[in-house]
């Protein structure tokens, strides 16, 4: 699944060729040259991944790793640092500092792609291409296909990307506003009571299958997909 991808870069040869290979797999890229105009845009749109440049122009790569950490908001997108420095001592840094994973400067095209598709898939799989099977469900977003063993579940684009989403995040209680920011984008403005029209949506396109159990509502919290909850035997 293409992911958004904030490439923050200042020397423009290099910038254009990550770019351009990051285009070719498939990734939608938005650039910046320094750490100033990375935090505009994320402020704007959350990006699934930031690859940032150690050495920048003003604040280096470091300091803004430290600033997209700090926020809870920019708490958990993937980082992965990108920099010329491969002594022992830097990479601890740069990974104390919060990033993922850590690129040393020359590298392949090849190994950044898969690079940042292990990194995805670890820490955001819901950008990822692969199939989940959870609680008698699979979920296929290459063929967004959704079937419940034979049986196969008609839903909506917006009902099967929350589907998704909590498919990947089994067991965790989200709110309202954290669904919004991972499925809509919290750039999105909706009402957060939007939320639990397509939370009843989903139920009623699972119900067909009797796994609209598995996405629970938690009083006071948010919903969750749970694995363990109760399906009637003849469709496990």
């Amino acid at each position: 699944m293409p992911a958004n991808i904030l490439l923050v870069e200042d020397e423009p040869a290099i910038q254009e060729l990550i770019a351009a290979n990051l285009a070719r797999a498939g990734h939608h890229v938005v650039r910046a040259s320094d750490a100033e105009t990375a935090q505009r845009i994320v402020r704007e749109a959350l990006p699934d991944l930031v690859l940032l440049d150690w050495m920048l122009p003003g604040a280096s790569g470091i300091e803004f790793a430290r600033r997209l950490r700090a926020d809870e908001r920019t708490r958990s997108i993937p980082i992965i640092m990108l920099t010329a420095r491969g002594e022992e001592q830097d990479k601890v840094t740069g990974l104390e500092t919060g990033a993922d994973d850590y690129i040393t400067k020359p590298f392949s095209p090849r190994e950044l792609v898969a690079r940042i598709k292990a990194v995805l898939r670890r820490r955001a799989p819901q950008t990822t291409e692969d199939p989940v099977e959870l609680g008698g469900l699979r979920l296929d977003p290459e063929t967004h296909r959704v079937t419940a063993g034979e049986l196969a579940l008609a839903l909506g684009p917006t009902e099967f990307r929350l589907l998704h989403f909590l498919m990947t995040h089994p067991e965790r209680v989200h709110s309202r506003a954290q669904l919004l920011d991972q499925v809509w984008g919290d750039h999105v403005f909706v009402e957060e009571r939007t939320v639990d029209v397509h939370i009843r949506r989903l139920r009623c396109a699972l119900e067909a299958s009797g796994h609209d159990a598995l996405v629970q509502t938690v009083r006071g919290s948010g919903y969750r997909f749970s694995a363990q909850a109760e399906v009637p035997p003849a469709v496990r």
